[in-house]
């Protein structure tokens, strides 16, 4: 009972995160307000189910914390993007987008990508379900569940188009075969991606970790894709 419990609730929020995603896709430029949206959604959704703040790991005296564990992973991820493009090899295989970097780009850094994506996504698995399923199976299969379901939320971004995609193609092949094999390689890195996001929301008791990890990663993940 109590685990038909955790997939009914855990199913009730997949049902939000695909609303949203409909609405996302149907209508050009509403990213940010779909994003913002679904955040207020899921923070209805988890005061109906009885979570806290500390459930999401939104409690104001875990955020300094938070604060530690995000600029420490952040600087990892930095570190990261400055080595691929310091290094020659590391930086040929770097994705590429033309263009180079315009207004916009800061535009998409600042406001689209931690409103947009990276806030509605942590709250929706690193706080929400994490703290339903966690509830429900325990800590280890909670983030689990979490981590897979983050890997599958990838599927759709994976067959559109981008830099990435188109890099991962060049190698693989865009279809086919080689469209399965970048499918299956974005979820399986974004679902490991999600173990680490939940060790850092685990670790330092905030959502504020996670999101900053997260918002590095895309962020200067565009910059770097313009500046190669």
């Amino acid at each position: 009972m109590r685990r038909a419990g955790g997939a009914w609730t855990a199913g009730l929020v997949l049902a939000a995160l695909a609303v949203a995603l409909v609405v996302d896709r149907a209508v050009a430029g509403a990213h940010v307000a779909v994003g913002l949206a679904l955040a207020a959604g899921l923070l209805l959704i988890a005061l109906a189910l009885g979570l806290t703040m500390a459930d999401l790991g939104l409690a104001r005296p875990r955020g300094p914390a938070g604060l530690r564990w995000g600029a420490a992973a952040a600087a990892v991820v930095a570190t990261a993007y400055a080595l691929g493009w310091l290094i020659p090899p590391l930086r040929a295989a770097l994705p590429q987008a033309s263009g180079g970097l315009q207004g916009g780009t800061l535009a998409t850094v600042l406001l689209v990508i931690p409103l947009g994506t990276v806030l509605p996504e942590e709250l929706a698995f690193r706080g929400l379900l994490l703290a339903l399923l966690e509830r429900h199976l325990g800590t280890r299969a909670a983030v689990l569940w979490s981590s897979g379901l983050f890997g599958l939320w990838h599927v759709l971004p994976s067959l559109g188009g981008g830099a990435a995609n188109a890099a991962i193609a060049d190698v693989v092949g865009g279809t086919g075969a080689g469209l399965g094999i970048r499918v299956v390689a974005t979820v399986c890195f974004t679902a490991l991606a999600g173990v680490a996001l939940c060790w850092l929301r685990l670790r330092s008791g905030s959502l504020l970790a996670p999101f900053l990890a997260h918002w590095t990663v895309n962020g200067l993940g565009v910059i770097v894709t313009l500046l190669a």
